[in-house]
């Protein structure tokens, strides 16, 4: 029931209508099953399940998979194909990584998935890193510089810069396999990692460091990683996706972390046993990667292979949306705010409160659509749910700038200025005061004619020599009540403008 409940919201929605689709994902360390809905430019995770199977744990020294890993794994893949079964979802790809594709058993337990239901493709070193790629491309647009995809059995590198892809390589140098590297300890394991890399065509001398830009880190152990920065920071945001650290600090952020003892790192919120047991390996694998590469900046990425595939399934048009409007547009929707009223309100306050210095008009929209989501909620618990969705869900193409000015242009909104300090530690003043007059306007544009588009429609909100100007038809020109005018001084006074009413016969715009 709840899942046709889905479909028919996610049906109705702007930039929605396709489908739920699956991905099966078969590493080398997790064997996981993802579900998406909403628009696929932007997709909302319906379901999330792994089971830390190891499949890639004894390639290196047997160069077979475990049975009992296999056995585990099957045991999971049999309840994810009736899962997918008993939700009617047809769209399902599966893919099987390193572990499957290096094992001299892979083959045999391919064919066991196919008498469970299930159509694997094993997909080669090269392909694995274009899909990671493509994940980073399709969250971050802008994207320049390398991406290095960590799973269990293997180490995926990648250039990209406008859109597209060069240069994708494989290492055997995933979490399962470096171990392996550390009998001479740590500092003898740092050169031998970067004599991997180098040898492997990564070398300052082939690409300088200002081809690098920046390095995106995909994977769940560096995803540990960041949560672990995150918390040393005081970071008041708690999703690691986008979070980023100039090479200075993730230099020493490696440096840490790879004189650490695996036991000291368990204890750590979020930080699982298993990936405690890698975290320092890891860090050498970093510090290597750092010296080789020589990066001007590290981002995390939590979107890599799997929404790779999604990105790739996606036609030219819907690639070149804005994941952050499609995302937050879906969202929106299903919770009662039409995009299409959040447009026309956007454009209503336009004039009196754009974005100027700091912000942007796809901010601005997105704040916009978020304000109005958030009028849904029941008053009482309004506010502090708006600004966790603004600071915390996972939007993409946005940065911790902008996630704190839509939490102002949200409180703004709820006629609440006095901002907390989780937002204020994310923004400066300026940047939040120009949020802050988005919200205000937006409060202006609602509460005008309680959303309705006629009002809209027959008022016109514009700046005119140093004064707020409210036009009105003059057939609404009761709309002029007691709350219009108290909302027309509170934004006049945080523009240091004078206001004014003007009743017109007609609006022309």
């Amino acid at each position: 029931m709840i899942w046709r409940r889905r479909r028919e919201a996610r049906d109705g929605a702007f930039g929605s209508g396709t489908p739920e689709r699956a991905i099966i994902d078969i590493g080398s360390n997790t064997v996981r099953l993802v579900v998406y809905g909403g628009t696929m430019r932007a997709p909302t995770v319906l379901l999330n399940e792994k089971v830390t199977a190891k499949l890639g744990r004894d390639i290196a020294v047997t160069g077979r998979l475990a049975d009992e890993a296999m056995a585990l794994a099957l045991r999971g893949l049999r309840r994810f194909a009736l899962l997918l079964a008993d939700l009617g979802i047809e769209d399902v790809e599966t893919v099987a990584t390193a572990a499957v594709r290096d094992a001299a058993n892979g083959a045999e337990f391919a064919a066991q998935l196919h008498a469970i239901g299930l159509s694997p493709r094993v997909i080669s070193g090269e392909e694995e890193a274009l899909l990671s790629a493509h994940g980073v491309i399709g969250a971050f647009p802008d994207a320049r510089g390398i991406v290095a995809d960590l799973g269990g059995g293997s180490l995926e590198l990648v250039r990209v810069a406008g859109g597209t892809t060069e240069g994708a390589s494989s290492l055997p140098l995933g979490t399962l396999r470096l171990p392996e590297h550390r009998k001479g300890g740590r500092g003898e394991m740092k050169k031998v990692l970067d004599k991997a890399i180098r040898k492997a065509g990564w070398d300052l001398a082939a690409h300088p460091p200002a081809q690098n830009g920046t390095l995106y880190l995909v994977g769940g152990t560096w995803r540990a990683m960041a949560v672990y920065a995150m918390a040393a920071k005081g970071w008041p945001l708690s999703d690691p996706h986008g979070f980023t650290i100039d090479l200075a600090g993730a230099q020493d952020l490696a440096a840490t972390l790879a004189v650490s003892e695996s036991d000291a790192l368990k204890g750590r919120e979020r930080i699982s046993s298993m990936r405690a047991e890698k975290l320092p390996d890891a860090a050498v694998l970093l510090q290597a990667l750092l010296a080789r590469l020589a990066p001007e900046q590290v981002v995390f990425s939590s979107w890599g292979l799997r929404e790779g595939l999604l990105y790739d399934r996606l036609p030219a048009h819907t690639r070149l949306q804005d994941p952050l409007l499609a995302g937050v547009a879906v969202f929106a929707d299903q919770r009662g705010s039409q995009p299409t009223l959040a447009t026309r309100m956007a454009a209503w306050t336009l004039d009196a409160a754009p974005a100027r210095e700091h912000g942007s008009e796809r901010l601005r929209l997105a704040a916009t659509m978020l304000a109005l989501a958030a009028m849904q909620i029941e008053p009482n618990i309004r506010l502090p749910q708006a600004i966790n969705w603004a600071l915390h869900k996972r939007w993409i193409g946005i940065d911790g700038k902008g996630r704190a000015m839509l939490a102002a242009a949200i409180s703004a909104n709820g006629n609440q200025v006095a901002l907390p300090a989780e937002v204020r530690a994310l923004a400066s003043d300026e940047a939040l005061e120009e949020a802050v007059r988005w919200g205000l306007a937006l409060r202006l544009a609602r509460r005008l004619g309680a959303q309705s588009r006629r009002s809209l429609e027959v008022s016109r909100l514009r700046v005119d020599q140093g004064a707020l100007v409210l036009e009105l038809a003059q057939s609404h020109a009761a709309l002029f009540g007691a709350p219009t005018e108290k909302d027309m001084k509170l934004l006049a006074g945080r523009l240091g403008l004078g206001w004014r009413v003007d009743i017109v016969p007609e609006i022309v715009l």
